[in-house]
Formats: structure tokens, C-alpha cells, sequence
């Protein structure tokens, strides 16, 4: 990425895998949204940008002109991989969407809080007596990976494996193409054995519920399992490691927020809302599949447009005061797990795990802070977190 070549213009060539976006887009968006609404590069093979609530919400709402096929933006051109229903389309949307609520209805999610609660705890024991260590790392990372584990009926300690295979997918392949196929059969083979075990015996878990899941009274294909299981695992750790690992980032920056939710801990859900808002980890694409415009802006067919949940988050025309945090925000219609009928199926396990991750932390280290001349490393790619998080301890 250090060699990719500067943006000079970020309205007519923007580029997320800039230095300066990694770090702090905010003011990017905050630019764009008043100078050019929709930005535009010839990057990634033609990509467009809404910065503006409105426009990424009109975009999200209308699959006609948008299509869900390709979700992810490439400097290769490859054959969209189908991972139901993320990457579907009306009319099989709905039904593919249908088959995965039961597994994440709050009644199924409260069920998981207890898991999740002792493996904050079994995260947190070893860092006892320690005055240093990664938030993201020995913490956030975890997390998400080891409960979606136990969500699959799969050992929890497949988690560095899936750590690699996220970073991968999400970072090193939108220059390397060639990562994707391989990330792909790795990803595949290892379900497909988890698959086959399960036809032979089932379990009370995510992989035996699929099995048996049918769509207008058919049983699903091996396919379409495997590809829903590879969005269970993407979609379901990275986003939340990197919502969890940002809020800690944001409370190790600002203590007067650390201090409070420390002393108030009921105020933990309200504040969770808050990051989710600030610092919404995902930016998800479209392909433009029909000619239409959005503020004004012709956008040409076969070209992605990107809609930066983010950006919208910050609008000021939505949100007042939008760029600061405020943790007890009264009114908060946060797009971050997406608008539109991919709304994200997860919202409720990731909310879980945020609170839960917090109390959790905040019991335990209610007095911590950035580790003196740490460098924050922040993810690059669709979604955005910290990597890396050196932070000092001081323990209750």
C-alpha cells in the first residue's frame, strides 16, 4: 500500500487504502460532504462515493439500480463469490434472509450472554497483575471469533484461523487478487469438513440448523451452506472485534468518558450506540446494474459505488453535533449496521458482545490508557478498527 500513489484530489480520486483515510477518514467525509456529495475514482475500476446520509440510504434502499452481487471493491476484476444473503438480490433475498432471523432473535442472543460473559473473563484473567497489553489483540480479537466458534459447533480455538483468514479477505486481497481464490478454497474446505461431520451426526448448533433450514420446502445445497457459514465468520468477527477494539481505543483517548462509564456502568448501552455511531466499522459496496443518478450525479453502469456507513453516521443534516461523542446521546438512528433490507441480521449479537466486552473490561480495568508513544495500527479495507492497541493497565 506504500506504494500506491498519493490522492491529490480526494473528489475525483479518492482512495480508502490511502495512509491518511486509514488513519482518521473523518475529516475526508467531513470535506467531501461539503464540497462533492458523490466523489468519484478511476481506482479499483471506477468507484463512486456518497458522503451524505440521505444518499447512501437512497442507495441502500433501491436494489434495482444497485446490486448486492459484488459487495467488496477490487483492483482486479473476479467473479463474485455468493455468500446468502449478503450478496443477494430481490426476489431470492427475502427468502434466503428468512431462514437465518430464528439463530438471532433476542430471545436466542440472550441465551449466548452468559458464554459470551465468561469468555470476556477468560480473556481478562490472564492480563491480571499485567500493567500492559493489546486491547485489539489479547482482547477484542478474541472475542467475536471464539463465540462465533461456539455459535458453529467448532473448536474456539480456530480463532488465529480465522483471524488470518479476515485479514486476508478484508485487507490484502483488494490488491492481490490472487489471494481471493485461495482464501476461498481454504474457507471451503474447512466447512465442508464441518459439513460432512454434521450430516453424520447433528448438534445444537448454527451448522446443524442450516442442514435442516429449507427454502420453498427444499433443503439447501452444500453451496449455499458453505457460503452462508463464510458470512457468518466474516461478517460476524471482524465488524464486531473492530467495534469493540474502537470503543476501548476511544475510552483509553478520552478519559472523561472512561471515567464516567467506569462509575456508571448502566450508561454502557447508551455509550455502545454512541460508537457505533462515531466509528461505524463498515463500508459496503454496490454495482451499479442501471443507469440512475444520485444528487445529481450521473453513475455509469458496471462501476461500484460505496456506501461508508460512517459518513452518514456523522451527517450533521441527521445527527447534531455529529462529529463529537457523546455518550449519553438521547436520539440515535445510527445507520451503522447498514439501511435497507440488508440491514445487518447480527445487529443484536453485536450489541451483546459490545456491552458484555465492556462491563466486562471496565470491572476489571476501570483506570487504563494508551501506552506512552504507542502507535495505533488501524485496519485498511471495508472494515475499519484498530489492529493494534497498546494500552497501560491499572487494575481495580
Amino acid at each position: 500500500m506504500s506504494q500506491r500513489a498519493p490522492v491529490a484530489d480526494w473528489t475525483s480520486d479518492f482512495d480508502p487504502l490511502d495512509s491518511r483515510w486509514i488513519e482518521d477518514p473523518y475529516p475526508i467525509w467531513r470535506e467531501l460532504r461539503q464540497e462533492c456529495p458523490v466523489a468519484h475514482t478511476d481506482r479499483f475500476l471506477g468507484v463512486y462515493l456518497p458522503s451524505r446520509y440521505k444518499d447512501i440510504r437512497a442507495i441502500a434502499y433501491d436494489p434495482v439500480h444497485f446490486s448486492s452481487r459484488r459487495v467488496f471493491i477490487r483492483e482486479g476484476k473476479r467473479p463474485p463469490l455468493k455468500s446468502p444473503p449478503i450478496t443477494s438480490d430481490p426476489p431470492s433475498h427475502r427468502a434466503e434472509r428468512k431462514i437465518l432471523l430464528p439463530p438471532f432473535t433476542p430471545a436466542a442472543i440472550q441465551k449466548l450472554e452468559p458464554r459470551a460473559r465468561a469468555l470476556c473473563r477468560e480473556l481478562l484473567e490472564p492480563l491480571s497483575g499485567k500493567n500492559a497489553c493489546d486491547g485489539a489483540v489479547d482482547y477484542a480479537q478474541e472475542i467475536p471469533a471464539r463465540l462465533i466458534a461456539h455459535m458453529l459447533g467448532i473448536s474456539e480455538d480456530a480463532g488465529d484461523q480465522f483471524r488470518k483468514w479476515v485479514c486476508d479477505s478484508f485487507e490484502h486481497s483488494l490488491t492481490d487478487v490472487s489471494i481471493v481464490p485461495r482464501v476461498f478454497a481454504e474457507v471451503s474446505a474447512f466447512f465442508d469438513e464441518e459439513i460432512a461431520r454434521r450430516r453424520g451426526a447433528r448438534g445444537d448448533d448454527l451448522i446443524s440448523y442450516l442442514l435442516d433450514a429449507r427454502i420453498d420446502g427444499k433443503l439447501l445445497s452444500k453451496e449455499h451452506i458453505n457460503g452462508t457459514l463464510r458470512l457468518l465468520l466474516f461478517a460476524g468477527v471482524d465488524t464486531t472485534w473492530s467495534a469493540i477494539g474502537v470503543s476501548l481505543w476511544h475510552l483509553a483517548t478520552h478519559p472523561d468518558d472512561r471515567k464516567r462509564l467506569a462509575a456508571e456502568p448502566q450508561m454502557i448501552p447508551s455509550a455502545v450506540e454512541e460508537f457505533l455511531r462515531a466509528y461505524a466499522p463498515v463500508t459496503v459496496g454496490r454495482e451499479i446494474v442501471k443507469e440512475t443518478e444520485i444528487a445529481g450525479c450521473p453513475l455509469k453502469v458496471g462501476e461500484m459505488v460505496l456506501l461508508p456507513f460512517g459518513a452518514a453516521n456523522r451527517d450533521p443534516d441527521i445527527f447534531p453535533d455529529a462529529e463529537r461523542v457523546v455518550i449519553d446521546r438521547a436520539q440515535n438512528p445510527h445507520a451503522a449496521f447498514g439501511l435497507g433490507i440488508h440491514r445487518c441480521i447480527g445487529a443484536t449479537l453485536a450489541r451483546m458482545e459490545m456491552r458484555v466486552a465492556l462491563e466486562e473490561w471496565l470491572g476489571k480495568f476501570p483506570d487504563f490508557a494508551l501506552a506512552p508513544g504507542a502507535a495505533v495500527e488501524w485496519s485498511a479495507g471495508p472494515v475499519r478498527g484498530p489492529r493494534q492497541l497498546p494500552l497501560t493497565l491499572r487494575s481495580r
